[in-house]
């Protein structure tokens, strides 16, 4: 090749990257959302119509106007043909349009673990799933996020690397518990509240908490007003030992498994944390501190425990997860592990009861704590319920799993939205999220409840590791067509938008 010939060609780069600067910068160019590759859409100022959308104040059919990223006007039928003058309109028939999901509880492993699943492919999974916005939990990463330093690295490893927002949760351990400075650094570098285990976590750098840690803890957030979320299992000191000399012949069998952890360990653990929890009552010490239980298997004893303290004014909420709604432990087969998890599924009467306390609002919200690996920790070959990895990797599946599985007990869009969105929102300090309503962010899922769809190998997943979750080989309703984040459609019927233009959620 001639030398100049080189030379010329090797300048092309240059000349190009330097037209694409002076289009996109020029006063008369426009900018739409498309030139930076996060939408979709090649506009920013849209309507989206639809006969089902859920509102901030109920189901209308008419639609929804975005702009910038926000959310500018909700009108009905009857008044919005009137109201659109101009403007780009997508009509999506009689498919619903309601808020996104926002999954308060999700490890993506990231950094450290990312082998076990990562920022990229969970977060497109999110928006796969109709997820908008999702709150990493700060341990199954490496290092554990319990410093502000930890914190730094996590945002870092976000940046640029995220398809939906993000928010965190930093950890309560006992080095930083009583340790008033670390604390207070970890929560005015952003943290939305804090995570703490009752129990062994299974991850070294993430010790368990007692009571005196949580203490400390919730009168550390009664000054920011931010919740500490707490894993809600104490195994006494007879407890395991004893159960697992009964059943320790067959650990293949998930019976034997359930067996070592108890619903005695929830409301053991429940009733230690309500000798603290009613410092959050009005005029308490932690007055402003919130306590949130993460993930209630044991519908009985420990319900009504918390039952109890939200009667006498403790601060307190529950959540539960779609796996503990949709399986029974009598239905899990010798040797799938893709089953286990802490707390553990439990029996079928177990379930039913937790339908119905979801139903009555005395659940007041549902996460999936997505909490995947890879799949040499779920011992496949040997089935050995002991000694696998547990969790249950489910982040793109909530939704059309809720759904389904909540159609014999007559769930109804506005039900789905209080606990997939509203009381969500609410718990994580998002106030520009959860409904949509003028003013909020422009995030939108837009899904049809009544499409069938069997999910197997065909079916297109996101997640890192498919084949671990519980729900693969289930048949669901609820298909998902589209994902809007801040205004830009990251998803739409298999695709993803190009760049990766999730926001990090900072507490302020």
């Amino acid at each position: 090749m001639e030398p100049g010939r080189w030379t010329l060609l090797s300048m092309l780069p240059l000349i190009a990257s330097l037209l694409f600067f002076y289009i996109n910068n020029s006063k008369d160019s426009p900018k739409p959302l498309s030139a930076s590759e996060c939408s979709l859409l090649p506009y920013n100022h849209y309507w989206i119509s639809s006969k089902r959308i859920v509102t901030a104040k109920g189901l209308i059919s008419g639609a929804v106007e975005l702009n910038g990223g926000n959310i500018i006007s909700v009108v009905e039928e009857k008044d919005w043909q009137g109201s659109v003058s101009s403007g780009q309109i997508i009509d999506y028939g009689e498919a619903v349009v309601m808020p996104g999901l926002i999954d308060v509880h999700v490890h993506l492993d990231d950094p450290g673990r990312t082998e076990w699943e990562g920022f990229p492919s969970g977060t497109r999974a999110a928006a796969a799933g109709g997820i908008t916005t999702l709150i990493d939990m700060p341990l199954n990463s490496f290092p554990s996020t319990v410093s502000e330093e930890t914190f730094k690295l996590k945002i870092d490893a976000a940046e640029g690397r995220i398809h939906v927002d993000v928010g965190f949760w930093g950890g309560l351990v006992p080095e930083n518990a009583f340790n008033a400075s670390a604390l207070e650094g970890l929560l005015n570098a952003g943290v939305l509240g804090l995570k703490s285990f009752m129990c062994p976590s299974g991850i070294n750098d993430f010790p368990m908490t007692n009571a005196s840690h949580i203490k400390e803890g919730l009168s550390i957030l009664a000054k920011y007003k931010r919740p500490l979320l707490v894993h809600a299992e104490v195994q006494k000191e007879h407890q395991g030992s004893l159960e697992l000399n009964d059943v320790a012949a067959d650990a293949r069998s998930y019976l034997t498994y359930l067996k070592t952890r108890p619903s005695s360990m929830e409301e053991g653990a429940i009733r230690d944390l309500l000798t603290v929890t009613k410092d959050t009552r009005t005029g308490g010490p932690a007055e402003g501190a919130h306590l949130h239980i993460v993930h209630l298997s044991d519908s009985r004893s420990s319900l009504d425990l918390i039952m109890e303290a939200k009667s006498s004014g403790d601060s307190i909420t529950v959540e539960t997860c779609p796996h503990y709604l949709a399986f029974s432990a009598e239905d899990i087969k010798d040797g799938d592990t893709r089953f286990k998890c802490a707390p553990p599924i439990r029996d079928a009467a177990n379930k039913e009861k937790l339908w119905e306390a979801l139903m009555d609002g005395d659940i007041d919200m549902l996460s999936s704590d997505h909490s995947p690996s890879v799949p040499e920790l779920k011992l496949f070959d040997e089935g050995d319920f002991l000694r696998a990895w547990g969790g249950i990797s489910s982040l793109q599946f909530v939704l059309p799993v809720t759904w389904t599985y909540g159609h014999k007990y007559g769930v109804t869009l506005e039900q789905l939205t209080s606990w997939w969105s509203e009381k969500p929102a609410k718990l994580a300090g998002l106030d520009l999220k959860g409904a949509i309503a003028v003013g909020n962010h422009a995030d939108i899922v837009v899904w049809e409840p009544e499409v069938e769809f069997d999910l197997n190998d065909d079916h297109p997943v996101y997640l890192k590791h498919p084949s671990i979750s519980a729900y693969m080989g289930s048949r669901l309703s609820g298909k998902v067509l589209a994902t809007f984040v801040r205004g830009n459609l990251v998803y739409e019927k298999g695709k993803h938008s190009p760049a990766a233009c999730g926001v990090p959620i900072l507490a302020k």
